[in-house]
């Protein structure tokens, strides 16, 4: 075999071989967690690593948004927020909790600073009353998600299953929107409100 030919088989079956690349990780330093702890089972989990690389990018997406924001609200919910997953280590089924975890915030960001378009908004005049108005815009994340306004205060609410069709429930409010008419709650233990989308 002449060495140049020789040379160059070597040098296709080199190529043939896959390169072994470190899949990428989390947005965090894995070597910095402790041991046990909920940010150790996200660096463990394929599927974690890629939700939080997920939700490192909207972040960043919302930190853009309210860069004029003072005090930086978002930062200190962030924080929060973590705090909240950690808190998963409480849970039975631990990947599970950190994943809806994950995904719940995900998709608030996403509605909330409005990094998706959204459906709406679509306003509903409640209890025969055209100024006692809900103004509603639906978001396509997953879960899907609505905010609602009502006077001077906003609501974020996710889907949640239904007989028939479709429930958004928020921390005190929800949403049930079936066959044109909506009925609204607004508040811990309020009264529902009956709502109409004004002709």
């Amino acid at each position: 075999m002449r060495p140049g030919l020789f040379g160059l088989l070597l040098a296709l079956l080199g190529g043939a071989a896959p390169a072994l690349q470190a899949a990428p990780g989390p947005a965090f330093d894995c070597a910095k967690v402790q041991p046990g702890s909920m940010a150790a089972l996200v660096c463990a989990d394929a599927g974690l690593v890629k939700l939080d690389r997920q939700l490192a990018q909207v972040y960043s997406q919302a930190l853009k948004k309210t860069a004029k924001e003072r005090p930086p609200l978002l930062k200190a919910e962030q924080r929060g927020w973590v705090k909240g997953r950690d808190e998963c280590w409480k849970s039975q089924d631990k990947p599970a909790c950190v994943k809806d975890s994950y995904v719940r915030r995900i998709a608030e960001l996403q509605a909330r600073y409005r990094l998706l378009p959204p459906q709406g908004p679509i306003r509903w005049a409640c209890d025969g009353n055209a100024a006692k108005e809900v103004v509603v815009s639906f978001f396509a994340t997953e879960p899907p998600t609505l905010v609602a306004e009502f006077g001077d205060s906003s609501s974020l609410m996710f889907a949640e299953r239904s007989a028939s069709g479709s429930r958004y429930v928020g921390r005190n409010e929800s949403f049930w929107e079936h066959q044109g008419e909506a009925r609204i709650v607004w508040g811990y233990q309020a009264p529902e409100m009956v709502c109409r989308q004004p002709r």
